[in-house]
């Protein structure tokens, strides 16, 4: 009788899949994330770097166009690399130095700086790139090899039955 008068039911638990982990190894996996989370942005000394810069990577028969924002930077900060079929991208937002003794609540701006690698889909001549550097944005027309614009064939769909 005493069951009827209980006003809950008797809860049965899912198991998660990480409970089925040891302790130990659930320990190591979380700590090795809170380091990996504080770590992702850290320059040296200690402090934060601006990350990895966004880009976008189009191409057409003639060219491959490479767009990178690069929001508070100068283009004297930034250098352009291309070695075999990698764009390299390196640059350094520097921490703007106040007269005068300033105490900050919050900070988000990330300075220090960063290494952008991208693998290019065809190979480029890198004597007649260009690079624009507009308001952040840095624009990079990276003509292709003539054997890269050769070795591009279409193949023609046609119906068939």
């Amino acid at each position: 009788m005493m069951d009827k008068l209980v006003p809950w039911r008797k809860r049965t638990v899912r198991q998660a899949p990480e409970w089925d982990e040891h302790p130990f190894d659930l320990l190591h996996r979380e700590i090795n994330e809170l380091f990996d989370s504080y770590y992702r942005g850290v320059g040296r000394m200690g402090r934060r770097t601006i990350g990895s810069a966004g880009f976008e990577l189009s191409e057409t028969d003639d060219e491959i166009r490479v767009k990178v924002e690069l929001p508070g930077m100068d283009e004297k900060d930034v250098q352009v690399a291309v070695e075999e079929d990698v764009l390299t991208i390196r640059g350094e937002r520097k921490e703007e130095q106040a007269s005068g003794k300033r105490n900050y609540h919050v900070s988000e701006i990330r300075y220090g700086g960063f290494v952008r690698s991208i693998p290019l889909p065809a190979e480029v001549d890198a004597e007649k790139a260009k690079a624009r550097f507009t308001r952040g944005l840095l624009t990079l027309t990276l003509p292709k090899t003539g054997a890269a614009r050769e070795g591009r064939r279409r193949i023609p769909v046609s119906e068939g039955r």
